[in-house]
């Protein structure tokens, strides 16, 4: 088999079909409906750390890693066991007993399992005759309890997108997790603070098969899924309500998945620069190998013999020592003052030989569209950063961060290091950088080999995307995470469930838009009105009132009482309430207000129309004392004069005094 072909400093030009690429999405969608084993409601809190209300519980925990149902632990639990985490958790007005973990949980939620159900169906998928709750393990705070739970209601879907069908796999409903608000370090571990209103919310999570087959068709495919999700008109909008994970494969490398892929734009160059990625990796592993004396890894991962593998993986341990050197002496009268603060607080300063990697492990460098190029030093320091140190230095990025020449020698011959040798500082109490350099070492000896199976996260900064790239999160979780919930019944298919959820099936988008059509709105205010969401309340409430009057108020006021706002209108019509009044009664009512309150408000306030003949008068008597303006700008002076009358007549509709005023100027011109 032919080596890989491509530049990874371009990663826009690599082929996907040559590179053997592989590609699936997870979609995790919020449902707009209470909490799914709490019967709580499922609003959401606008808080932070510095704005939670002093009246609102704290709870503190630590969590452990337990064995699953086949007596193993999840390699991504134990990890973050090891992290020596504690939690506190602020219990908002939605948050009871059962977030707390301090009673059972009660069945599924109906209404999250029927809108799952007909995302199902919308997915021409096949539902399980017997839903069975399992609790999925996690370990990072985020669920009181220490799991997840989830459970499988159908599977075997197809999602048609441009660019042909995708496989869905499994339809599951599972409950979301709780929001963190701050990370706090101590001289014992990070303490994590959260907050319990998302706790619990029903997510429904939909698996595609790996049948995306680019990185642009990875975009259309989310987006195709979104459409599908939001055609129930049964699930939340807005920024965190729907998240996107990446499965991401080539031949040469292995399967990763990426979190964070929140903005669709981004989704074609997070793919492509994981694309990268791999290709650089499998490359740097050949490298490595050579420069060991071991037997090359092939193009196709699918071709690694285990025994080979097995025998590399001992001999480049062997030249790895799993010593960590105390070089913190060599750092007594620095002057940086990052190193300077950090031993004054007791921290120390660890280092590891990397035998054979110097000039291995880069230096920040750009690609050919501003994206940092992958390298090996970059991957260390992310997999030491989930220890909770802030970073590592490195001997191919030294002397910098105000460590000079000299003390990088002093760590050199502290190490015993050959010209060829490379070593990793961390500074940090003992433990955490013992910690953080353990999981450096450990990904250096994966270096030598593909790439690790992991969950990364997109590097976010500001909150949207850096430059597209990633950093390790956590190994990925494999089936040991799964064991059954026993205080959830499984839920058995009510008879005729499905069939009439098949029958009543939310209308497409443009069966929706067919029904906007005769009721003379422009295009604009249709697709306005069906991204909004609003077209089922517009037609509800449309019955012989001027269509475009309606939409035009309830796309400005979309959160006011759609009942009021036709009111409003109804009054407008009726000579009630001037025009102008129907915007300055939305201000003065958000929340509605009867007849009664709205008319004596316009008669206080002179939103009530005038009656022509006064509305006449006053035009005249305005026009009179202004004669020669008028005559000298024509009907230029309607601009001017709309002002006068409108503040002589409070209260007149503005379209009215126009037509009026242009009518008298037109008397006096001719």
């Amino acid at each position: 088999m032919a080596e890989p072909q491509g530049e990874v400093s371009d990663a826009s030009a690599l082929d996907p079909e040559a590179l053997g690429f592989m590609c699936g999405i997870e979609v995790h969608q919020q449902l707009a409906t209470g909490k799914l084993h709490s019967r709580q409601s499922g609003e959401l809190y606008d808080v932070t750390e510095e704005t939670v209300p002093e009246a609102w519980p704290r709870t503190r925990r630590r969590l452990r890693a337990a064995r699953g149902e086949g007596g193993a632990v999840d390699v991504a639990a134990r990890f973050e066991a090891k992290r020596r985490r504690s939690f506190e958790y602020v219990q908002s007005p939605n948050a009871g007993l059962i977030e707390l973990d301090e009673r059972p949980p009660l069945p599924l939620d109906d209404d999250a399992v029927d809108v799952t159900l007909t995302v199902a169906a919308l997915l021409e998928a096949r539902p399980v005759d017997l839903m069975q709750t399992m609790r999925k393990t996690v370990v990072d705070g985020s669920n009181t309890s220490g799991f997840q739970r989830t459970t499988l209601v159908a599977q075997d879907g197809t999602l048609h997108t441009p660019e042909g069908p995708v496989g869905v796999d499994v339809v599951c409903l599972e409950e979301d997790s709780a929001r963190k608000l701050a990370t706090v370090e101590t001289e014992s571990g990070e303490r994590v603070l959260y907050n319990l209103d998302r706790l619990g919310l029903p997510l429904i999570e939909i698996a595609t098969a790996p049948d995306v087959q680019t990185p642009d068709h990875a975009q259309s495919t989310a987006r195709a899924l979104g459409g599908v999700l939001r055609r129930t008109r049964r699930v939340r909008r807005g920024l965190g309500s729907i998240r996107q994970d990446l499965n991401v494969s080539i031949a040469c490398g292995d399967r990763v998945e990426i979190k964070g892929c929140q903005d669709l734009g981004w989704i074609p160059r997070i793919v492509r620069l994981e694309m990268a990625r791999q290709l650089h990796f499998y490359r740097l592993a050949n490298t490595l190998r050579a420069a060991a004396g071991q037997p090359l890894l092939l193009p196709d991962r699918r071709l690694d013999d285990a025994a080979t593998e097995a025998s590399v993986a001992e001999a480049v341990a062997s030249r790895f020592p799993e010593t960590l050197h105390d070089v913190s002496e060599a750092f007594a009268s620095s002057t940086s003052g990052m190193v300077e603060r950090g031993l004054e607080q007791g921290h120390v300063m660890l280092g590891l030989a990397l035998p054979g990697m110097s000039g291995l492990l880069g230096t920040k460098t750009l690609d050919e569209e501003g994206a940092q190029l992958p390298r090996l030093g970059r991957e260390l320091a992310g997999a030491a950063k989930l220890a909770g140190v802030r970073g590592v230095f490195h001997s191919d990025e030294l002397p910098a961060y105000g460590i000079k020449e000299a003390e990088v020698n002093a760590v050199r011959e502290e190490l015993s290091l050959a010209e060829d040798g490379a070593f990793v500082l961390c500074l940090a109490p003992h433990w955490q950088a013992s910690l953080a350099l353990e999981a450096v070492r450990g990904r250096a000896l994966i270096a030598h080999h593909r790439l690790p199976r992991e969950v990364r996260n997109v590097t976010v900064s500001k909150g949207a995307p850096l430059d597209g790239t990633t950093g390790p999160m956590r190994p990925l979780p494999g089936g040991a995470r799964m064991y059954p919930e026993t205080d959830v019944p499984p839920l058995a298919m009510a008879p005729g469930r499905w069939t009439d959820l098949c029958a009543n099936l939310p209308p497409s988008n443009e069966e929706r838009r067919a029904r906007l059509t005769p009721t003379g709105l422009s295009d604009d205010q249709c697709d306005q009105i069906l991204s909004r969401e609003l077209d089922d309340r517009f037609l509800e409430h449309l019955d012989q009132r001027p269509a475009k009057a309606l939409a035009s108020l309830m796309l400005e006021h979309e959160t006011a009482p759609t009942h009021f706002l036709t009111d409003l209108i109804d009054q407008r019509e009726e000579g009630l309430l001037s025009r102008e009044g129907v915007k300055a009664a939305v201000a003065a009512f958000p929340e509605g207000a009867d007849r009664a309150t709205v008319g004596g408000w316009a008669e206080t306030e002179g939103h009530v129309p005038k009656e022509v003949g006064d509305l006449d008068g006053i035009i005249a008597g305005i026009i009179a004392e202004r004669l020669d303006f008028v005559k000298e700008r024509g009907f230029g002076a309607i601009g001017p004069l709309m002002g006068v009358v409108m503040g002589a007549a409070k209260g007149a509709d503005g379209r009215e005094v126009s037509e009026r005023l242009k009518a008298a100027i037109q008397q006096v011109l001719s």
